[in-house]
């Protein structure tokens, strides 16, 4: 397996439940990059989020980080949670500079956050990143949420774009503890810049929303299988017409040993690889008896032919 840098799960792995911050993340400034860059004067990254450029988390993010690389934000103009990885092909992608305190801040975009991350890789930024980092979320992006997530696509994006990326996000809807999700977006980003990902995956952080010295330090999972239960509550506007509310909880699907939601239960920080094939392979030799299903067919071959 080709790297962006060298084995970063492996230099985690062997600290990820020790006490303490977030072990084995607490690298000194300046370091030496993926690319041999010292970070604080070399190294550019790009912010994105799908909660809009307005939401504090990315305002969190970006203090996070301002310091260590030349940073870049391109974000929605307005929230686009839960838009997963659309992109936009039948409207013009207009932006708008966006200034706090007098100050350039960052492009918001009339796209989803997969457009941010095109426009800003392709004709926005003076060079193309080093790093993507998504977020920071409000609310987790853990189990079946990561299907639908628009922070999770934004570091996808960057993914297919080749570019190292990660998504980070906040496990709370109310009272944030933003500096606990900083300093560990702060963290991962240093251990990204030393040890890179492997090609073709992406990082999805999930943080406790609880006081750094509290974190029980970091574990290395998986998705965990889930589903939302829907209910729709119809309602009538004034004019008659019928409409609906959508809600739901979250149920498991097995047993959650070893998943992104387990570890945010018990207080570490959920470090998820993931990917862009969706291809189940462990399927393929199920199918391997469906050649047949359509006459007319050539020799078959295989998806691992």
């Amino acid at each position: 397996m080709e790297l962006w840098g060298y084995n970063f799960f492996n230099g985690l792995l062997g600290h990820h439940e020790d006490g303490g911050s977030v072990p084995g993340l607490n690298l000194q400034y300046p370091c030496q990059g993926a690319k041999g860059r010292d970070i604080v004067s070399g190294m550019r990254v790009l912010l994105c989020n799908d909660d809009g450029i307005h939401a504090p988390g990315i305002a969190a993010l970006y203090d996070a980080v301002r310091d260590m690389a030349e940073v870049h934000i391109v974000a929605p103009e307005a929230e686009r949670s839960a838009v997963g990885h659309a992109i936009t092909i039948y409207n013009p992608l207009k932006t708008k500079k966006i200034f706090k305190n007098g100050e350039f801040f960052g492009y918001a975009v009339e796209g989803t956050p997969a457009d941010c991350v095109k426009l800003a890789v392709s004709a926005l930024m003076p060079g193309p990143p080093d790093f993507v980092i998504s977020g920071i979320n409000l609310g987790p992006n853990a189990g079946i949420s990561v299907i639908y997530s628009g922070t999770v696509s934004a570091a996808t994006e960057g993914t297919i774009l080749g570019i190292p990326s990660m998504a980070v996000s906040l496990n709370t809807f109310a009272d944030p503890l933003w500096d606990t999700a900083k300093k560990v977006a702060r963290e991962m980003l240093a251990r990204l810049a030393q040890d890179g990902l492997p090609e073709g995956t992406l990082l999805n952080v999930n943080v406790p929303n609880i006081p750094m010295e509290e974190l029980k330090g970091t574990r290395i999972t998986r998705m965990g299988r889930s589903r939302y239960i829907e209910t729709f509550e119809k309602r009538m506007d004034p004019r008659g017409n019928v409409y609906y509310w959508m809600d739901g909880e979250l149920a498991l699907l097995e047993d959650p040993a070893n998943t992104d939601l387990n570890a945010l239960e018990d207080g570490y920080v959920s470090l998820s690889p993931l990917g862009f094939d969706l291809t189940r392979h462990s399927a393929l030799p199920h199918f391997e008896k469906w050649h047949d299903a359509v006459s007319g067919s050539e020799t078959p071959q295989t998806a691992d032919s």
